[in-house]
């Protein structure tokens, strides 16, 4: 994975332990699902799903400060949307916070977001590295490389000798 900074890994920790503790933090015993603070909170009408806006909008903000694009911003405000839309459902909504989960999602939105964005600023060789390609699909970087430049002009008209598509010559 691309290296992020080390304040971008503290906060993306601390925000990641808040959606855990909002979204997972128990067990429950008998059918082993687990629920956080907000699926408890949710339960109390009104007051409840108020409170489990307040984590949410502290994740969203976080993302913004930490320079998440404009369509993760909006997709993290839509996961906690669908949450608090449907949470203030009474017992259907109650049993939707149990299942939906959005604060861990939107956290892992911004990770992946940050670390897509660090990786763009990698070195072509270590995002080479990552990547899995064929000499058909090789990126636009690498075909300008001899490896895929022009044949030589003595090697094109030989009778008897192919050209690998590298243009390394090898026998019929």
């Amino acid at each position: 994975m691309p290296e992020l900074s080390e304040y971008q890994q503290k906060r993306l920790l601390k925000l990641e332990r808040l959606a855990h503790r909002m979204d997972r933090a128990f067990r429950v015993p008998v059918i082993g699902v687990r629920i956080g603070w907000d699926s408890i909170a949710g339960l109390v009408p009104g007051i409840g799903d108020a409170f489990a806006l307040l984590p949410a909008g502290y994740i969203l903000y976080s993302g913004y400060r930490m320079g998440a694009s404009a369509p993760v911003l909006a997709r993290m405000a839509a996961n906690s949307g669908i949450d608090a839309l449907i949470g203030a459902v009474p017992l259907l909504g109650d049993l939707f916070d149990a299942a939906w989960k959005s604060n861990t999602r939107n956290a892992a939105l911004l990770r992946q977001h940050l670390e897509d964005r660090a990786g763009r600023r990698e070195p072509l060789p270590k995002r080479l590295g990552r990547r899995k390609f064929s000499s058909l699909s090789a990126p636009r970087e690498l075909r300008a490389s001899p490896a895929y430049a022009a044949r030589p002009a003595r090697q094109q008209n030989q009778p008897g000798i192919r050209q690998h598509p590298l243009g390394r010559p090898f026998s019929q």
